[in-house]
């Protein structure tokens, strides 16, 4: 297992032949890992596993060909399974967390189309039409072994969670959504050190501009 101190130490011996894009996504996704691990409450060290991982996927997009954020990480995901020779995102999709994901498949509540449904954009026929067509693809990824469709599924389901922690849809601490906190803080926790893990072990790919570069203000 992976973990912010031996990916640190690991970042410090490789760096200086590393691109320096690279080594920024790295420096500051490390940073965010690190943080994360000091958090006390599960909130807390979801969102910050959260940031570490818009550390290193997020990249500049020209604004005519935007991809929505969704759409962006599904694509870097598509990545890194291909690179992953080792298996190791395989290993937590399929077997450490496959019974937390498949709880997780099955929670209307970070599935973005029922809140969309309370709030009257949509029917109840839509909403429920979306849902068991997100599960029968995930399905599909399931039985195929398909982990870049399987997490794509899963990531819709964190980017909900995300947008109710973020912007303030979500009580601190609050009984209602521990379960699935507990299970995404869990499955964040282990798949974003997987993540950085990949990118130092392929510093040959070219993961795009980095947002926010570091700039002289002098």
């Amino acid at each position: 297992m992976s973990d912010y101190a031996t990916l640190k130490s690991c970042h410090r011996a490789l760096r200086d032949g590393y691109p320096a894009s690279l080594n920024l996504r790295v420096h500051r996704a490390l940073s965010w890992l690190k943080r994360a691990e000091l958090s006390e409450d599960e909130d807390g060290k979801f969102i910050f596993l959260w940031i570490a991982f818009n550390a290193a996927y997020a990249r500049e997009i020209d604004e005519t060909c935007r991809l929505s954020e969704q759409a962006t990480f599904v694509e870097f995901l598509q990545r890194l399974c291909a690179l992953d020779q080792d298996k190791r995102i395989d290993g937590l999709a399929w077997k450490e967390f496959s019974g937390p994901i498949r709880l997780l498949l099955d929670t209307p509540f970070v599935f973005q189309s029922f809140w969309d449904w309370h709030a009257g954009k949509i029917s109840e026929a839509e909403w429920s039409e979306r849902f068991e067509k997100g599960k029968k693809t995930a399905q599909r990824a399931l039985v195929s072994g398909n982990t870049p469709a399987l997490l794509g599924v899963v990531f819709n389901r964190l980017y909900t969670l995300r947008n109710q922690l973020i912007h303030g849809g979500a009580t601190w601490n609050s009984k209602v959504n521990r379960k699935q906190l507990h299970d995404c803080a869990r499955l964040l926790g282990k798949l974003v050190p997987a993540i950085i893990g990949l990118m130092l072990d392929h510093p040959e790919i070219e993961w795009g501009a980095v947002c926010y570069p570091v700039v002289d203000a002098t």
